[in-house]
């Protein structure tokens, strides 16, 4: 189902063209961006950043990460230094 919804919001080279209005959308293309990172490895916030870059085009990156963290599905230290996939059961999904 995500797939379909994302038809419209990626690219054929599986970039994410713009930052969707409508919540099943959203959800999708942090689902999406989520599957770019790997269970289990630390990440510094640049190579969030450099992840999330590399996989969308509209040029906010932080607003992506925001998101993703918003959601719960990036955890991070309290000084933002380090950021890993949280932990959670995939099929609710």
């Amino acid at each position: 189902m995500d797939d379909d919804i994302l038809k419209s919001i990626k690219n054929a080279g599986g970039i994410i063209t713009r930052w969707p209005k409508k919540k099943d959308e959203k959800e999708a293309v942090l689902k999406y961006m989520r599957s770019k990172f790997e269970p289990g490895k630390i990440y510094s916030e640049r190579e969030v950043n450099e992840i999330i870059n590399r996989w969308h085009s509209f040029g906010d990156y932080a607003l992506v990460r925001r998101e993703m963290y918003d959601h719960f599905l990036l955890e991070r230290t309290p000084d933002g230094k380090k950021y890993w996939l949280e932990n959670r059961n995939e099929e609710k999904q």
